[in-house]
């Protein structure tokens, strides 16, 4: 939400960092390097989960998620909470008021860990399609992530450029223009918004 708010002022050059899935090594691995940094990010959290793993990827390795006091322990240092879904499901193949508490009881359970309902969405899988955004706005967000949102291309179908271990030199050059070219309609956007590798894989 700040980047958005940024470039809708006009400033330009910035890189907006998000960690989906809310994995529970963030407080131990990134948020001190942000720290020592002095940067905040956005953490996309799954609510319905506090505690567990991520069962959804079939590959592994199973990771620990984020406990409830974990998620207001990242509200309390500063980071961006917003949503991922209740469970991490593919929104797309969900009935209407399944996708409605993957998306509205998702942002209120947040507001009630962290006295501030999340402005933030974003598609598990990155998967979305016309019904799934009309659901994240009728939630009351601000704005949704995906990683190629195509022509859904929208504030709330902002593009991601996930970043790994793997990318230095040309290839993390490669993305950023790729990246670039893929934002510029957004409206309110102007800046980048990057995704940093995860720990628990690709999705």
């Amino acid at each position: 939400s700040e980047l958005l708010r940024a470039g809708a002022s006009g400033r330009r050059g910035l890189v907006g960092l998000t960690f989906d899935d809310g994995y529970a090594d963030f407080l131990g691995e990134a948020l001190p390097v942000l720290r020592k940094h002095g940067c905040r990010a956005t953490v996309f959290v799954l609510p319905g989960r506090p505690g567990g793993v991520n069962e959804w990827d079939p590959l592994g390795p199973r990771k620990p998620l984020l406990t409830h006091d974990d998620i207001r322990r990242v509200a309390a240092a500063g980071m961006e909470v917003g949503s991922h879904g209740l469970y991490h499901q593919d929104l797309t193949e969900l009935p209407d008021e399944e996708l409605r508490r993957e998306t509205a009881d998702s942002r209120a359970l947040i507001g009630d860990l962290t006295g501030s309902l999340p402005e933030g969405f974003c598609y598990p899988y990155g998967f979305l399609d016309r019904r799934v955004t009309r659901a994240a706005r009728r939630a009351g967000y601000g704005y949704a992530c995906a990683l190629t949102p195509g022509p859904l291309l929208s504030r709330f179908a902002l593009p991601r450029t996930h970043i790994s271990q793997a990318d230095r030199g040309v290839r993390l050059w490669a993305k950023d223009l790729r990246h670039g070219l893929r934002q510029v309609a957004v409206p309110g956007a102007g800046s980048r918004t990057a995704v940093p590798v995860r720990p628990g894989g690709p999705r």
